[in-house]
This record gives structure tokens, sequence and C-alpha cells, in this order.
């Protein structure tokens, strides 16, 4: 029996800091209910209670399915982000074509000089 009891507690206090780091990583004007002060003394001074009020009534609200049309997601880092991806393709894609047509007319400068040098050589 005394396992038992213990094996609850250990699920009580770990409710309670999951719903203590969930209540202090919402952000503040998508809490619902309670200011986030109070939410964390109703989970504090009652953890299992104040645990489950939290994500019953407090926790911010997710989006539902088929409910409008969902936000555009910003991407958190540029590597994220499809446009400017896009943007280094076609930049890269100018800069391969300028080093290719520098190497064009280098390979055909190179061929018109040894052109002219074996024609010279012949006419001698």
């Amino acid at each position: 029996m005394v396992r038992l009891y213990l094996l609850l507690f250990v699920v009580q206090i770990a409710l309670a800091v999951i719903a203590l780091i969930s209540c202090l990583s919402a952000e503040e004007d998508e809490i619902r209910g309670l200011p986030r002060l109070l939410w964390v003394l109703v989970i504090l001074f009652f953890p299992l209670v104040g645990s489950i009020a939290w994500f019953l009534a407090g926790r911010p609200a997710t989006a539902k399915s088929g409910g409008g049309a969902p936000e555009p997601r910003r991407p958190l880092a540029p590597d994220d982000d499809p446009e400017f991806l896009g943007s280094l393709d076609a930049q890269q894609s100018q800069q391969d074509r300028e080093m290719f047509d520098k190497w064009e007319e280098d390979l055909q400068r190179r061929e018109d000089e040894l052109r002219r040098k074996d024609n010279g050589d012949e006419g001698a």
C-alpha cells in the first residue's frame, strides 16, 4: 500500500511540475481564466486539482481543425524559410552562370591564341 501512495505522490508531483512549466512558458495574452501568477499559486498550493484545472481551463487553446484558415507559422531560422532558401538557390545559380561564362571566354581566348600560334608556325 505504501508503494501505491508513493507512486501516486510521484505522479502528482510530476503533473504539477509539467503544469508549472506549461504555465510559465505560455504567452501572457493566451492564458485563459486567471492571470499567470494566480495559476502558478493554484498549481503550487493544490498540486493535483490545480494541475488538472490548468490543463482544462487555463492552458492556451489549441487551434481546432477546420476552424478557418490557420495562421502561417513564421520560420524560426533562415534555413527553415523556403523564400530564403529559394533566393539562395537563385543567387548561387547566377554565380554559377557567371563563372561558367568566364570559363567559356577564357577557353575561347586560349583556343584562339593556339590557332594563331599554329597558323603563325605553318606560315614560317
